[in-house]
């Protein structure tokens, strides 16, 4: 661990660096929790608050920050946007919908599924915004209370996520600090997620699945969709879908490439940009390129920013050192143990607050064990603990995962509110069923 970078003398009045970078971070990460602040605003303070009362230098603080998190998020979001245009996710939804004959079950599990992939393949965030207006669209025309499908669906969202590299934003952060690739996320918690997502809509079947009835007259309405009219561009969607296959064959031979994701996703975000504007004249073309990085989450990019160079002041300041001494102190400095703690804290963390500023925190804290277990080759069962008990305890409550703050939001906006306890009351013992089976997984494979 780096020692300071500045004399502690000079760091308000000479107080202790490490007590004042944890005050703040404390604070910091009270007010991202509480809401009462936008999270970007909040953490952007927080970094800023870090380097001007001396406990980082500007330096070491953009040292901190984790460009190629930034840049596979950025590249992906970029992707996606232009991609959205061409119509193909409302394809989709109502093409499965009409596949199970507008089967109020067949649909929750159509779109559970589709959800499930798309979480997968892009990222759950953006899943949940293309599929939830969808949604909300079809349990009208089928006079059906959206909630059970919703539910599914966050569920799905953050399952499905789990699965891949680009899944879900505590993975890309993982990935992008333990230099772990696209393949080594699919070999090693890909086996997992369908298990977990069957026993989840399982259950979720027993609860609502003989309660949801439709009439024959609203089934029809359905039946009556016209999914090719959702393309509205066929040209677009030949070019997004070659862009996101070159892109998703680039994560999987990134390792003999010898390129990191965030390299391959901000050329494919690049190229797809190039294409859809082939045949513009400059001023179109400006316009494009305007509208579609406009669509990018820059709330989440710099909420990102200021997170990586809070923790940053802590990791310097030597607070994620003691932090992991106390840790192991608890544990023994067992294996197994520390697996499985680190397991079901990240779960129960996640559910009662956003994963991504936790996740931030673990990451430096999992990297000091790596004296404690004989280097950091043998802490690969601590970060798959770490992700799976980030991404599915996101399922524990509305403020879980991003994912869940957006579909309730979209439920709100329709009419449909999902509340808070009453959500919590049947997502976290479902969270808890898929962490015990998570721990019987990373006990069997790596333990």
């Amino acid at each position: 661990m780096h020692a300071p970078d500045v004399n502690s003398a000079h760091i308000i009045f000479g107080w202790d660096p490490l007590w004042v970078s944890s005050i703040l971070f404390v604070v910091t990460y009270a007010v991202i929790v509480s809401e009462k602040v936008n999270r970007a605003v909040a953490s952007l303070l927080g970094a800023g608050l870090m380097i001007m009362l001396g406990v980082l230098n500007q330096e070491t603080a953009i040292s901190g920050i984790d460009f190629n998190t930034l840049g596979l998020l950025i590249g992906m979001m970029v992707i996606v946007a232009i991609t959205k245009r061409s119509g193909i996710f409302q394809f989709v939804a109502v093409w499965s919908a009409k596949k199970v004959k507008a089967s109020p079950w067949g649909i929750l599990l159509m779109l559970s599924a589709v959800t499930a992939v798309f979480s997968a393949m892009l990222d759950n965030v953006t899943t949940v915004l293309l599929i939830a207006p969808v949604t909300l669209l079809i349990c009208h025309e089928l006079d059906l209370t959206p909630y059970p499908f919703l539910f599914a669906e966050i569920f799905s969202s953050n399952i499905g996520g789990t699965a891949t590299l680009i899944g879900d934003q505590p993975n890309i952060m993982i990935g992008s600090a333990v230099n772990l690739t696209f393949n080594d996320f699919i070999l090693n918690l890909a086996p997992i997620v369908p298990v977990i997502l069957i026993v989840t809509l399982a259950i979720i079947y027993a609860i609502w699945g003989r309660k949801l009835h439709a009439t024959e007259e609203a089934r029809q309405r359905i039946m009556r969709f016209r999914e090719h009219d959702a393309i509205t561009d066929t040209r677009l969607l030949k070019q997004s879908l070659f862009v996101i296959f070159l892109v998703i064959g680039g994560f999987v031979m990134a390792r003999p490439l010898h390129m990191e994701p965030a390299t391959i996703a901000m050329f494919g975000a690049a190229l797809l940009l190039l294409l859809s504007n082939l045949g513009s004249n400059a001023e179109k073309q400006s316009e494009n390129v305007h509208n579609t990085f406009g669509k990018v989450e820059w709330v989440t990019i710099f909420f990102f920013v200021g997170l990586f160079i809070a923790v940053k002041g802590i990791e310097e300041a030597g607070l994620l050192e003691i932090l992991a001494d106390k840790a192991l102190d608890l544990t023994g400095g067992d294996l197994t143990l520390t697996a499985m703690t680190i397991l079901w804290v990240s779960a129960i963390a996640s559910a009662l607050v956003d994963n991504i500023p936790f996740v931030a925190t673990m990451i430096p804290l999992i990297k000091s064990m790596a004296p404690t277990f004989g280097g950091a080759e043998n802490l690969a069962p601590l970060w798959w603990s770490l992700a799976l008990g980030a991404c599915l305890g996101g399922n524990g409550s509305l403020v879980g995962a991003s994912a869940n703050l957006i579909v309730a939001g979209f439920a709100e906006r329709a009419g449909h509110r999902i509340r808070f306890l009453p959500f919590m009351l049947l997502a976290f013992p479902l969270m808890i069923l898929s962490i015990i089976i998570a721990s019987l997984y990373i006990y069997l494979r790596y333990l």
